[in-house]
């Protein structure tokens, strides 16, 4: 079983990053201002307020007054109120942005992973994809939603408890910043371990994501060898368990640092108190000084949790976005030429000249392939697994580029089409069939959008499924659960038969399409075949000898070349490769 190993978490400040992630802020600008203007609103009624009730309870003191206090009390409300309904615009108009950005991110990013070549898919885990479209883009999304100005808006505040305090009073302010130094050799002793237990918490959430995913897929593997109990000790002693035992270590690492906070707070108004209320005895202090020095106090560490809370969100923001542009980078393995041109209708006339293919350097896969198909033809590759059929028709499908040689369709060379007018004019049928969740109507529409019901109903009845699609529950509206595992193997196959006869192909690729198919249902395609693939060029992989036996061409390769070609009947005359297969089935 593969462990997911995924890149270093957190990471410092990066510039790129930050300056692709404002780009896309760029287009709501308005909603970033009027958060702007929410943010001075919330931050100026939070510092306007303490100096206000001092106010008040000294000039209530003065003139024994307790309606002056009522009036402090009742403009220190309005200065609250005030800074709420700055906060709420801020925390609306930066929601409203965040969902925005984070809807065309995702966009974005799925319509590149499309387009993606088939080579990018057998290097990138599926569940890192989906943890970079997912995850990591949520994490942008809370940066955006509440760390970015928020942190804005912290900042200010305190900036603006500090020089306020200066202001009305330059010694009392100067405990209160020692209490600040202090503070911040905690808070940089809590940045170094919170960051180690934050790297482990991920990586740990990676590995157990990585294991769901493994272990749901291969349910029909796990159950059919017994080893549910394996799966849960393994699950549970170990993916598990280092989650729990990371997310301890982070609660341990935020459960001392959050009361040292308070702690220090707690001090620091202590101190302030004790020395402020002995000034104010001995008449060398105002109560004015001494009550907005509490109040403002008791705000000032407000701002410093929320600014050591979002230390890890900006680590992960950076990671994250990252990981997103590295994906949105990734440059396309197959792209059109400059000058490509859109293939016409073809007929289907297939030629190898001299190709030459390798997946990975030094490492051969086709070997100067010379092979002529004229158009109409049925060719069948057959061979020893790993001998190259497959990546035949890669080839043909452009999946993949051929490295030395020609491949040409109707004399036009493949690399030098675009491949949407190539691959539209193909139809496939894999040996592993994916039916999407949808109705049967629509799986077999996927082959062609616009197709009719009618049209989708006589695909069906050409390739002998309408019968068993009418005795499902709602025939053509039953809905289909992803994979389409209500249905047999042979159902499914017959299912992406109907879909790519109906895309009506000038090329037919049928890979390995009848392996899983039973006697009766593949004596059912069988009679099909021979209509459904007259008229256009077939291309037919297959282990079962018996079901390709009237192919025009038959190829045999072996390790990257072709060392026989010909009809059923001239193979088994030569009593070669061919004849040895076919009497070995």
């Amino acid at each position: 079983m593969a462990i997911y190993e995924d890149e270093e978490i957190a990471k410092g400040f990066d510039w790129h990053v930050t300056k692709r992630l404002a780009g896309y802020m760029r287009p709501h600008r308005r909603n970033l201002i009027v958060a702007l203007v929410g943010m001075f609103l919330s931050a100026g009624g939070n510092i306007a307020g303490p100096p206000l009730i001092g106010f008040a309870i000294e000039e209530g003191i003065r003139k024994n007054d307790p309606s002056t206090i009522g009036v402090g009390v009742g403009a220190y409300l309005i200065m609250q109120g005030l800074g709420l309904f700055g906060f709420r615009i801020q925390l609306n108009n930066m929601a409203t942005a965040g969902q925005r950005i984070i809807q065309a991110m995702r966009d974005e990013l799925f319509v590149h992973l499309q387009y993606l070549s088939v080579s990018f898919y057998t290097s990138y885990e599926t569940g890192r994809i989906i943890s970079r479209v997912i995850n990591d883009v949520n994490v942008l999304r809370e940066a955006i939603t509440f760390a970015v100005v928020g942190s804005l808006r912290e900042s200010l505040v305190l900036g603006g408890i500090v020089i306020s305090m200066l202001v009305i009073n330059v010694p009392l302010t100067l405990v209160a910043l020692g209490a600040l130094l202090l503070l911040g050799v905690i808070a940089n002793t809590w940045r170094i371990h919170a960051r180690k237990a934050y790297i482990q918490v991920t990586e740990a959430n990676a590995r157990v994501n990585a294991e769901l995913s493994e272990a749901f897929n291969a349910v029909r593997v796990t159950q059919a060898f017994d080893r549910q109990e394996y799966n849960y000790n393994r699950f549970a002693s170990t993916f598990n368990q280092r989650v729990k035992d990371s997310n301890l270590q982070a609660a341990l690492v935020a459960g001392l640092f959050f009361p040292s906070i308070e702690l220090v707070g707690g001090v620091a108004t202590g101190a302030l108190i004790s020395i402020g209320g002995t000034l104010v005895l001995r008449q060398d202090l105002s109560v004015f000084t001494l009550v907005t020095f509490v109040l403002y106090i008791d705000q000032f560490f407000f701002p410093i949790r929320m600014l050591a809370q979002r230390y890890n969100l900006f680590q992960a923001v950076m990671a994250s976005g990252e990981k997103i542009f590295d994906l949105m980078d990734r440059k396309y393995d197959i792209e059109d030429a400059p000058d490509a041109i859109s293939l016409p209708v073809i007929e289907g006339h297939v030629r190898f000249e001299g190709v030459n293919f390798s997946y990975k350097d030094g490492e051969p896969v086709l070997k100067n392939i010379n092979l002529d198909v004229p158009a109409g033809y049925t060719v069948a590759f057959v061979g020893h697994t790993g001998a190259g059929k497959t990546t035949m028709v890669k080839l043909i499908m452009r999946f993949y580029d051929v490295k030395s040689g020609k491949l040409t369709i109707d004399n036009y060379d493949v690399n030098k089409v675009t491949q949407i007018s190539l691959r539209s004019q193909m139809g496939v049928v894999l040996q592993e069939t994916h039916l999407f969740a949808g109705t049967v109507m629509d799986n077999i529409r996927y082959g062609r959008l616009n197709a009719t019901d009618e049209e989708v109903i006589d695909a069906a009845k050409a390739v002998g499924a309408h019968d068993f699609i009418m005795r499902l529950e709602d025939g053509y509206h039953t809905e289909i659960r992803e994979g389409g595992t209500l249905l047999s193997a042979g159902q499914r196959q017959l299912l992406a038969f109907a879909r790519a006869l109906l895309a009506d192909p000038r090329i037919l690729i049928l890979d390995e399409a009848t392996s899983n198919i039973d006697t009766q249902t593949e004596k059912i395609i069988q009679a099909a075949l021979s209509k459904l693939l007259k008229g256009r060029t077939s291309f037919v992989i297959a282990h079962r000898l018996s079901t390709i036996t009237a192919a025009d061409m038959i190829v045999v390769m072996d390790h990257g070349e072709i060392i026989e070609c010909g009809t059923h009947e001239e193979l088994l005359k030569r009593k070669g490769v061919y004849h040895k297969l076919y009497t070995m089935t």
